[in-house]
């Protein structure tokens, strides 16, 4: 009893943690480029216990081709992925708002000296306080966005509007048509294995542990000959690809999952309850 009692005490503790994670989803539902994670289950190692009383007798039941011992699970464990599926596009009409219409595209911005990747498009101007009357293009959470070679975007604050071509090229339309715009290149990589990504909150994800995998097999930096693969839309956010169907059904699934280990537990209780009263 006490072995079904922790089989099932395990299960519950993954199936709470899936249950977070639904809950997480579902409260992202209408944050832009939010990435639901996908929930999995896996066995945990099982133990096998021999019941057969000697080798002689085991070698006898090999033969009427019975299987031997007795193989007892210890319960489920939790697997987690994320999910880098197109988001709906939402129009904005706002300029300094991108949307990237393929997956697997983010933009490169500097996190307190450390290189993350987004896909939040909706990027924001803000003073650089050092006297030069220049103004830095920002993600929504401050931090600077990066161009091709990895450093940050200034302009000059006597433009007009700013325009953002489909391959990224950002752009200033002056006050005085005689002089020059001033232009430059976003910092777009194509993450070719998502899986090596790690959320580091905000939209915002970072590598995991490479090891011996060459940087240039998870990452494609898109400039060059390749500033043509890229695909963004000016004046739109992409939302969320929650699919609140989908989440309610797991939903459902994972609370019944609970409800039945539960009831394990509490009928492994009292069959205890009832050996200790046998006198």
């Amino acid at each position: 009893m006490l072995r079904s009692m922790i089989t099932a005490t395990n299960t519950m503790n993954q199936l709470q943690k899936q249950l977070d994670q639904i809950g997480h989803n579902m409260a992202n539902i209408d944050t832009q480029s939010y990435k639901r994670t996908e929930t999995s289950f896996s066995e945990l190692v099982r133990q096998q216990f021999n019941n057969q009383p000697n080798a002689a007798e085991e070698i006898a039941e090999q033969r009427f081709g019975r299987e031997l011992g007795i193989r007892q699970g210890t319960g489920a464990m939790l697997n987690s992925s994320l999910v880098f599926t197109q988001g709906n596009i939402k129009q904005t009409s706002r300029e300094l708002d991108i949307a990237f219409t393929l997956p697997n595209q983010f933009l490169q911005i500097d996190v307190n000296g450390e290189i993350n990747y987004t896909r939040d498009g909706a990027l924001y101007l803000s003073p650089t306080n050092d006297g030069t009357n220049q103004l830095l293009l920002t993600a929504s959470d401050g931090s600077p966005v990066l161009d091709e070679n990895q450093n940050q975007i200034r302009f000059n604050d006597d433009f007009q509007k700013i325009v953002i071509s489909n391959d990224g090229t950002i752009s200033t339309v002056q006050n005085d048509q005689t002089e020059a715009p001033q232009e430059f290149q976003l910092g777009v990589v194509q993450v070719d294995r998502p899986q090596m990504l790690i959320q580091n909150g905000n939209n915002r994800y970072g590598l995991k542990d490479l090891g011996d995998i060459p940087l240039n097999e998870v990452l494609t930096f898109l400039e060059g000959d390749l500033r043509g693969d890229v695909a963004m839309e000016q004046g739109a956010l992409e939302m969320s690809n929650v699919d609140l169907s989908k989440e309610m059904t797991d939903l459902l699934i994972s609370q019944r999952s609970y409800q039945m280990n539960a009831k394990s537990v509490t009928l492994g209780d009292q069959m205890l309850g009832l050996i200790n009263g046998v006198r």
